[in-house]
């Protein structure tokens, strides 16, 4: 479906491509700001680090408050999954992927926090950017014209879960949590997480539900995708820069 919606001949077809070209690079430079000034969002919050140092023991709810903060200000995240839900209309479905990607996430956090897995943040974070990359193509097509084969979507959600959850354990330990209380605070941190995954998710349904009603999602779609493709290499270059400078 998404083959024949994205191709075309003709003046018209032309015409069109011009048209897309063009909101495509402006959503691009939109989208090239907006991770400007959101760059150090991401990361761990001066205050919450020298708070979270002070403490030992078992602080639940200041936890779930931090997983929950944590995810609102994680842009990668939800361009993740604002792709995977792009082209996902029924609700079965729509948890069906989230739940993956919440597995995913769920693990390699609390197992590389826990066990403390070291893994380069700069790294783990450009590989984050190319998980955006892949489902803006998966979502228009791109496999499935250039090599004729359709990736398994559900696998790859899973998986790239999975890398997700790496980069929110690399983070975590730049808390320097206490090992007193550490598995029960890393559980309220999770909780917190899927919480404000939830929030995101409610949130983005509801836009997403009002634009599919209009004629201009399936004329935008493509250009969504683009522009979240872009986000997804800016993000790459970011990341990639700072491990080779700094």
């Amino acid at each position: 479906m998404f083959a024949r919606l994205f191709s075309g001949s003709g003046p018209a077809q032309e015409r069109i491509t011009r048209q897309r070209t063009f909101w495509s690079v402006l959503a691009a430079m939109t989208l090239y700001f907006l991770l400007i000034t959101t760059s150090h969002a991401h990361g761990i919050a001066e205050g919450d680090k020298g708070y979270i140092q002070e403490i030992s023991g078992v602080h639940f709810l200041a936890f779930v408050y931090l997983g929950a903060k944590h995810m609102f200000t994680g842009y990668d995240h939800i361009l993740f999954l604002f792709g995977v839900i792009f082209f996902l209309y029924k609700l079965k479905d729509i948890g069906l992927y989230v739940s993956l990607f919440a597995v995913g996430h769920s693990t390699t956090m609390l197992l590389g926090v826990y066990l403390g897995t070291s893994i380069n943040g700069y790294l783990i974070d450009a590989i984050i950017g190319l998980s955006i990359v892949y489902k803006a193509l998966d979502n228009v097509g791109a496999f499935q014209r250039w090599f004729g084969v359709q990736p398994n979507t559900r696998v790859a959600t899973l998986i790239f879960g999975l890398f997700h959850g790496l980069g929110l354990a690399t983070k975590v330990q730049e808390y320097e949590i206490s090992r007193d209380g550490l598995l029960t605070n890393l559980i309220a941190f999770n909780i917190g997480v899927e919480t404000g995954q939830l929030l995101a998710l409610a949130a983005i349904l509801i836009v997403m539900g009002f634009w599919r009603r209009t004629g201009s999602f399936l004329r935008h779609a493509y250009t969504a995708n683009v522009a979240m493709m872009a986000a997804g290499f800016l993000l790459v270059g970011y990341q990639l820069t700072g491990y080779f400078t700094l």
